[in-house]
Protein backbone atom coordinates (compact mmCIF):
# COMPACT_ATOMS: atom_id res chain seq x y z
CA UNK A 1 0.00 0.00 0.00
CA UNK A 2 1.43 3.39 -1.44
CA UNK A 3 1.56 6.01 1.50
CA UNK A 4 -0.64 8.39 -0.37
CA UNK A 5 -3.31 5.15 -0.57
CA UNK A 6 -3.34 4.96 3.17
CA UNK A 7 -4.17 8.99 4.05
CA UNK A 8 -6.78 8.60 1.63
CA UNK A 9 -8.13 5.53 3.38
CA UNK A 10 -7.51 7.68 6.96
CA UNK A 11 -9.40 10.60 5.29
CA UNK A 12 -12.47 8.69 4.87
CA UNK A 13 -12.53 6.57 8.31
CA UNK A 14 -15.75 8.02 9.53
CA UNK A 15 -17.47 6.45 6.46
CA UNK A 16 -17.96 3.17 7.98
CA UNK A 17 -18.04 4.13 11.77
CA UNK A 18 -15.60 4.49 14.25
CA UNK A 19 -15.65 1.40 15.96
CA UNK A 20 -12.53 -1.29 14.50
CA UNK A 21 -10.64 -2.79 17.67
CA UNK A 22 -8.17 -4.06 15.55
CA UNK A 23 -7.79 -2.08 12.66
CA UNK A 24 -7.52 -4.67 10.04
CA UNK A 25 -11.50 -4.30 8.17
CA UNK A 26 -10.51 -0.35 8.55
CA UNK A 27 -7.86 -0.87 6.01
CA UNK A 28 -9.90 -3.36 4.12
CA UNK A 29 -13.37 -1.69 3.69
CA UNK A 30 -11.74 1.71 3.00
CA UNK A 31 -9.44 0.30 0.27
CA UNK A 32 -12.79 -1.53 -1.16
CA UNK A 33 -14.64 2.19 -1.23
CA UNK A 34 -11.55 3.95 -3.28
CA UNK A 35 -11.67 0.64 -5.62
CA UNK A 36 -8.24 -0.39 -4.96
CA UNK A 37 -6.56 -3.84 -5.58
CA UNK A 38 -6.89 -5.92 -2.69
CA UNK A 39 -4.97 -9.02 -2.99
CA UNK A 40 -5.06 -12.28 -0.47
CA UNK A 41 -1.92 -12.92 1.30
CA UNK A 42 -1.42 -16.07 2.92
CA UNK A 43 -0.43 -16.47 6.60
CA UNK A 44 0.78 -19.67 9.20
CA UNK A 45 -0.06 -18.79 12.48
CA UNK A 46 1.63 -20.71 15.02
CA UNK A 47 0.85 -21.83 19.17
CA UNK A 48 1.55 -18.74 20.85
CA UNK A 49 4.49 -19.87 22.97
CA UNK A 50 3.89 -17.30 25.95
CA UNK A 51 1.11 -15.29 27.04
CA UNK A 52 -2.83 -15.59 26.49
CA UNK A 53 -4.58 -14.10 23.16
CA UNK A 54 -6.00 -10.58 23.80
CA UNK A 55 -8.56 -11.87 21.56
CA UNK A 56 -12.34 -12.64 22.47
CA UNK A 57 -13.72 -14.94 19.83
CA UNK A 58 -17.68 -14.58 20.55
CA UNK A 59 -17.06 -10.82 21.48
CA UNK A 60 -15.07 -9.64 19.21
CA UNK A 61 -16.38 -11.93 16.58
CA UNK A 62 -19.48 -10.24 16.84
CA UNK A 63 -18.54 -6.62 16.46
CA UNK A 64 -16.56 -7.74 12.93
CA UNK A 65 -19.78 -9.77 12.33
CA UNK A 66 -21.65 -6.02 12.26
CA UNK A 67 -18.40 -4.41 11.07
CA UNK A 68 -19.17 -6.69 7.80
CA UNK A 69 -22.95 -5.94 7.57
CA UNK A 70 -22.80 -2.68 8.17
CA UNK A 71 -19.62 -1.85 5.19
CA UNK A 72 -21.32 -4.64 2.95
CA UNK A 73 -24.85 -2.63 3.25
CA UNK A 74 -22.60 1.08 2.44
CA UNK A 75 -20.60 -0.64 -0.25
CA UNK A 76 -23.12 -2.31 -1.80
CA UNK A 77 -26.89 -0.76 -0.81
CA UNK A 78 -26.24 2.97 -0.25
CA UNK A 79 -24.26 5.30 -2.05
Amino acid sequence: MWRSDYRRIASGRGHFGDFDPFGDFDLLFGAAKLNLKIVEVPIRYRQRMYGETNISRFAHGWVLLKMSARAAAKLFFIA
